[in-house]
C-alpha cells in the first residue's frame, strides 16, 4: 500500500504542466476574441483601413466623412489615457460590465476635446483573472457603444489573462484615445480674459471620479447592499453607481461647426477627479481668477445622499466629485446664449456657472 501511494506521487509529479493547468485556457482565449470583431466594425468609419489579421490596426488620415466636419491644413495629434478606477468594483459586485465600457471610452474622449480635437480612435486594454468571454463581450459592448457615440473608431485592444495577479472575476481596464486639432484652432486656455463666463454642462451623476469614498459610504458605513433600493435616489444604489460618464464629443462638433471662423471657446475642461476647482485651474491663465456661484446648478441626488450619509464636508464634496457639472466651457458672454442653446439642442442641462475676474489662477467658490 506505500509502495503504491509512493508511486502515485511519483507520477503525479510526472504529469505535464500546462498552459490551462496555470489557469489560462487558449481555447476559451479564442472563444472569447471570435466575439469582438463585430463590436469592433460597428465602430468603424470610411477611415479605419480593413487589415484581416496582422498586428496592429490602420487608420487614413482622410476627414472628409468627419463629425467635426473640418479640412485639416496643419494638424495636430492629440493622445490621452485613462481607466475607470474603482467604479469597476460595483460593476464586479453585480455583474453588470456594459457600462463600465462606456466610462472607459468617455474618461479618453472627453479629455481630448478639452484641446479642441475630434477624437480619431480609441484603443482598449482589459486585463483579467481569467478569461470569461461573456464578461468580456460585455465589457467591449460597452466599449463599442461609448467609440459609437464618441463617432470614434475601436481599432483594436488587448486582454491579458493574469491569474495570479488579480483575484477570481476581477478586472482593470485602460483606454487610449488619439485625436486630431487643427493647430491654429487648438484650445490651451491661453485666450481665457477677464470678463469671459464658465458655462457648465450637466453630468450624468457621479462618472468616473470618487468611488472609494463612494463605496466606503455606501457599503461600509451605510451597509446597504447594491441591489437596495434608495428613494431619495429614486433606482437602487447601484443603478445609481454605474451610471455612465457623459461623453460630450457630439456637444463640442457642433459647436465647433457653429463658429467654423472663430475661435469662440477660450479654455475647456473635463470635470472629474479635483471637481470644478482644481480641473479649472489646469487651464486658467497666471492673470486670471473664476469665481464659481455654489448655487447656480442643480446638485442631482445621488451627492447630497453620499454627503449626508458619509457626513462629509462641503470642501470635500466639492474636491472629491464633479457635483453634477461634468464639462466646463469658457467663452466670451456674447457666445453664451448661442453655445447652450447647442448644448440644450444636444440633450443636455447646460448653466452659467462662473465668471472670470482679474486674479492669480485660482478658481473661487462663492
Amino acid at each position: 500500500m506505500i509502495a503504491r501511494n509512493a508511486l502515485d506521487s511519483v507520477e503525479k509529479k510526472m504529469a505535464k504542466a500546462t498552459y490551462k493547468s496555470a489557469g489560462v485556457d487558449l481555447d476559451v482565449y479564442q472563444q472569447s476574441m471570435a466575439r469582438l470583431p463585430n463590436l469592433m466594425a460597428r465602430t468603424f468609419s470610411p477611415r479605419t483601413m480593413r487589415l484581416d489579421g496582422g498586428f496592429a490596426g490602420l487608420f487614413q488620415l482622410d476627414f472628409s466623412s468627419s463629425l467635426f466636419r473640418r479640412n485639416y491644413q496643419d494638424p495636430v495629434l492629440v493622445a490621452c489615457t485613462d481607466g475607470v478606477g474603482t467604479k469597476l468594483k460595483v460593476a464586479t459586485r453585480l455583474g453588470v460590465h456594459h457600462t463600465v465600457g462606456i466610462d472607459l471610452v468617455a474618461m479618453s474622449v472627453n479629455d481630448a476635446i478639452c484641446c479642441g480635437a475630434e477624437p480619431l480612435f480609441f484603443l482598449d486594454y482589459v486585463a483579467m483573472s481569467k478569461d470569461d468571454p461573456d464578461q468580456l463581450e460585455q465589457i467591449v459592448q460597452g466599449i463599442s457603444d461609448g467609440c459609437v457615440l464618441a463617432d470614434c473608431s475601436l481599432l483594436g485592444g488587448e486582454t491579458a489573462i493574469m491569474p495570479d495577479m488579480y483575484a477570481d472575476g476581477d478586472y482593470d481596464l485602460a483606454g487610449f484615445c488619439v485625436g486630431v486639432v487643427e493647430k491654429k484652432r487648438l484650445v490651451t486656455g491661453a485666450a481665457i480674459t477677464s470678463g469671459d463666463v464658465v458655462l457648465g454642462i450637466a453630468s450624468s451623476g457621479l462618472h468616473s471620479n470618487g468611488y472609494s469614498l463612494a463605496r466606503k459610504v455606501v457599503f461600509e458605513i451605510a451597509k446597504l447592499d447594491a441591489n437596495d433600493h434608495v428613494d431619495q435616489l429614486g433606482c437602487t444604489v447601484g443603478q445609481a453607481l454605474l451610471e455612465p460618464t457623459r461623453i460630450y464629443v457630439s456637444c463640442l462638433a457642433k459647436i465647433h461647426h457653429h463658429y467654423q471662423k472663430t475661435n469662440v471657446l477660450h479654455g475647456l475642461a473635463h470635470i472629474t477627479g479635483g471637481g470644478l476647482a482644481e480641473n479649472l485651474e489646469r487651464i486658467l491663465p497666471k492673470n486670471v481668477d473664476v469665481q464659481v456661484t455654489a448655487d447656480s446648478w442643480p446638485v442631482p441626488p445621488v451627492f447630497s445622499w453620499l454627503q449626508q450619509v458619509g457626513e462629509i464636508e462641503d470642501a470635500e464634496m466639492r474636491r472629491v466629485f464633479n457635483m453634477g457639472l461634468g464639462f466646463a466651457i469658457v467663452t466670451n458672454q456674447r457666445f453664451a446664449a448661442t453655445i447652450t442653446k447647442i448644448i440644450q439642442d444636444c440633450g443636455f442641462e447646460c448653466f452659467q456657472v462662473g465668471r472670470v475676474t482679474v486674479g492669480t489662477g485660482r478658481v473661487l467658490v462663492v
